[in-house]
């Protein structure tokens, strides 16, 4: 098993939410980035604005990295068109992964034809212009029930309108890592969590983010079927080191 390739290294905090100058904040995405290719992994990442400088980057030094992006991160509650309008910015700016936010709060409110129209149009988009697309549900937002009906939601609507050589193109995913959970509950993928979205996404891929922090816990994910694993400790997990990171 080549674990680096199932290794999505992530790196999607602000400048405010690191404590730190934009300028400081850059650099560590850049430094995030050069780490990405010097170990080869699948995929850097990043939140929109560094897509040019992780392409420029991967380019220049001849790597097969790929660059994935967020959408409507972290809430996603922005509308499908504001979310459509940032995938487009990140295409042109050579994104070759989208990771939109799905509408949680709206699909937990039941507005079921927003969230169905938004996945359609998202899903639509991407795999238009070539792309692989994952739906971020947000488990730690939802209870068992709703990871059931949000990940088949999700999967009927790719299996209704789009064909089945797609199908591994479009992931499930489990987290931003960035919902605020209360009394210190975990906020991302957890192994009931993941079993839900595996057993009712099918079939599409699964994608496990936040909370794999150790080998073991890549492993054992790696082991229940996921297909990516999205974690700030990529290169902790490949050395079988833990890193105290909150993603």
């Amino acid at each position: 098993m080549d674990i680096k390739q199932y290794l999505d290294s992530t790196y999607l905090k602000t400048a405010e939410q690191a404590g730190i100058s934009e300028q400081e904040n850059e650099k560590i995405v850049a430094a995030c980035i050069q780490e990405a290719i010097d170990e080869r992994f699948k995929l850097i990442m990043i939140r929109p604005q560094f897509v040019k400088l992780a392409k420029q980057m991967i380019t220049e030094q001849k790597s097969e990295v790929l660059v994935g992006t967020v959408i409507g991160f972290h809430e996603g509650t922005t509308t499908i068109e504001e979310k459509l309008n940032e995938a487009e910015q990140a295409v042109q700016d050579g994104v070759d992964e989208l990771d939109y936010v799905v509408n949680f709060q709206a699909f937990k409110d039941g507005i079921i034809d927003l969230v169905k129209n938004e996945v359609l149009l998202g899903t639509k988009f991407g795999l238009s212009h070539h792309r692989v697309v994952k739906w971020i549900i947000e488990t730690a937002a939802l209870d068992g029930s709703q990871i059931i009906q949000l990940s088949s939601l999700i999967k009927n609507v790719v299996v209704a309108h789009f064909k089945e050589t797609d199908y591994d193109k479009v992931f499930v995913k489990s987290s931003t890592g960035f919902y605020k959970t209360e009394n210190g509950l975990p906020n991302g993928a957890t192994i009931p969590a993941v079993k839900a979205m595996l057993e009712n996404a099918f079939p599409l891929p699964v994608k496990a983010s936040g909370g794999v922090k150790t080998q073991d816990d890549a492993i054992e994910m790696i082991k229940l079927g996921v297909k990516r694993i999205g974690t700030s400790s990529a290169k902790a997990i490949v050395e079988g080191k833990e890193n105290k990171s909150d993603y």
